[in-house]
């Protein structure tokens, strides 16, 4: 039997570009958005208030870009655009279920969502609303891993959830390394010692300074987010000291 209540009553769902694309290469693949949003209502039905912050790397990747030859700062503001292109399609994918949805954009764009605002999120969460925030920091030279810690702690969220493509925190890479150790838990301190790359340092240090969990999980099984929220299914814990 399901519980009925959520482990933490505000968190910040951290979704990776990559992993609204599905089997593809790139894009959007509609199955696997509307499967996330549908995971996505049946943890806020737990009670929860859920922010979500995705990243743009199915579209485009800022470090990426600069590989090619864009200036940093440039192509950084491109991977922000294409935030809000995932941030939209999780929006709608929501309200087709019918749950209230809001996208805010750290990026300015008032013809196509509400700019992001603090308090408009807190209104917006209050109300019950998933709120899927774009645009990362608003910054460049940030990841939106950065933009999960900081609205995490903006918006005084009881945990960051950062769904992945593996069952928590190891070591190395297991898709390369089989003899990778896997971790149940770990200090923000541990994650940054060890150069855990799961999510940049900065990351880990915003969450470590205000005391935030970081729940660290897979996205690739139907019903994942809602049971992280219960505190069940395989996941890395990282807890302040």
């Amino acid at each position: 039997m399901a519980s009925q209540s959520p482990q933490w009553k505000r968190v910040v769902v951290k979704l990776s570009g990559e992993a609204l694309q599905g089997g593809q290469t790139h894009g959007l693949d509609g199955a696997t958005v509307d499967r996330i949003a549908a995971d996505l209502v049946s943890a806020a039905e737990l009670g929860a208030e859920i922010a979500v912050v995705v990243g743009g790397g199915n579209f485009f990747r800022g470090i990426q870009g600069a590989d090619k030859g864009i200036e940093r700062a440039r192509a950084d503001s491109i991977g922000m655009l294409a935030t809000v292109m995932n941030a939209l399609a999780m929006e709608h994918a929501v309200e087709k279920l019918g749950r209230h949805a809001r996208a805010l954009s750290a990026v300015a764009m008032p013809s196509l969502c509400q700019p992001y605002s603090r308090n408009a999120a807190l209104h917006h969460l209050a109300k019950g609303r998933i709120v899927m925030l774009a645009g990362g920091t608003g910054n460049p030279f940030f990841t939106t891993d950065t933009g999960a810690a900081l609205r995490g702690a903006e918006l005084s969220c009881d945990a960051i959830m950062k769904a992945t493509q593996v069952d928590g925190i190891y070591s190395a890479d297991p898709k390369k390394d089989p003899s990778a150790t896997r971790y149940d838990r770990l200090t923000h301190d541990e994650a940054i010692s060890k150069n855990l790359a799961v999510m940049d340092t900065a990351a880990f240090a915003l969450a470590r300074e205000n005391r935030i969990p970081i729940i660290v999980f897979s996205i690739a099984e139907p019903g994942a987010i809602r049971a992280a929220l219960e505190g069940k299914g395989r996941a890395t814990y990282v807890l302040p000291e």
